[in-house]
Parts: structure tokens; C-alpha cells; sequence
């Protein structure tokens, strides 16, 4: 019988990834686009030239091959999509000794 593990909520820290937390945040943002490109049945052509980049470059992002895009590029990219983009900096919490970066979408 296999051990079943509980993972963490964050797939690239459970398997150890030193930039954990960065790829899930580009993971989140790169969903959102691929969400909104499909709510506005755009092809992958017509995205790639509205967002400023190659179609290889948006259809490797969408396809979880992020590591050439910055956040900024991709937070560029919801804005160009028509999306408003709110970034926040609150104190953390005391328990942790470093802070903690989520996204969140209304």
C-alpha cells in the first residue's frame, strides 16, 4: 500500500524548489491571463500581439514554461487585458521571520 502525503498548497515547494514561491505567483498570474484570453476568444496570435510578445513566448507561459517572464511582465500583461492590478504591502505576521507573497483575485 503507497503512503499518501499531504502536500503543501505550493506543488513547487513540495518538490523542493528553491524559488518556490515565485513560480506559484507566476503560476496564479499566467492561469488568469489564459482565463481571460479564453473569456475573450482570443487566439493565441491575437494575444501574443495585443500583450507585446512572441506567440512561442505566450504559449510557453500558458503552458507553465514561465522562467524567461518576469511578475512584471505578467502583471503588464492583466493590465493590457483590461484587468486593474493592485499590489499591496502589509506587515507580516511576528510568527514568521520573513514575509509571505499571495495573490489574490476579486
Amino acid at each position: 500500500m503507497s503512503k499518501i502525503t499531504k502536500g503543501s498548497g505550493n506543488v513547487y515547494a513540495d518538490l523542493g524548489l528553491a524559488d518556490a514561491g515565485e513560480m506559484l505567483v507566476k503560476a496564479q498570474l499566467a492561469a488568469k491571463i489564459s482565463e481571460i484570453i479564453k473569456l475573450r476568444k482570443l487566439t493565441q496570435t491575437e494575444a501574443s500581439a495585443l500583450l507585446g510578445m512572441t506567440q512561442p513566448k505566450l504559449s510557453n507561459m500558458l503552458r507553465g514554461r514561465f522562467r524567461g517572464i518576469s511578475e512584471t511582465k505578467m502583471l503588464a500583461c492583466l493590465t493590457l487585458l483590461g484587468r486593474d492590478v493592485q499590489i499591496v504591502v502589509k506587515p507580516g505576521t511576528r510568527s514568521r521571520k520573513t514575509g509571505h507573497m499571495s495573490v489574490i483575485f476579486a
